[in-house]
């Protein structure tokens, strides 16, 4: 059995979701959201639940849990900025 694809894709799971947690936790600290395009974050929280669903497809534990992680922070972000923008 060879591990290397297995590895790849744990690390770039890995450094995908990570490289996604400063502006999350930024977001979620601050609740600025003036500065995300609402357009940019709807199409990249569709694209990451269908990462996901290809990921349970497919029974691939790295995709599953990174976008499965990223989901759900990009939706509370996503529900953030359309809550700002309906108080403005």
């Amino acid at each position: 059995m060879n591990i290397i694809p297995d590895l790849i894709g744990y690390l770039a799971a890995t450094l995908t979701t990570v490289s996604f947690l400063p502006q999350a936790v930024l977001t979620l600290k601050t609740r600025d959201t003036d500065s995300l395009s609402l357009g940019m974050y709807s199409l990249f929280t569709s694209g990451v639940l269908l990462w996901l669903i290809y990921g349970i497809y497919l029974a691939n534990p790295a995709i599953i849990v990174a976008n499965a992680v990223t989901f759900l922070l990009a939706t509370v972000i996503l529900s953030i900025k359309l809550y700002n923008q309906r108080r403005k």
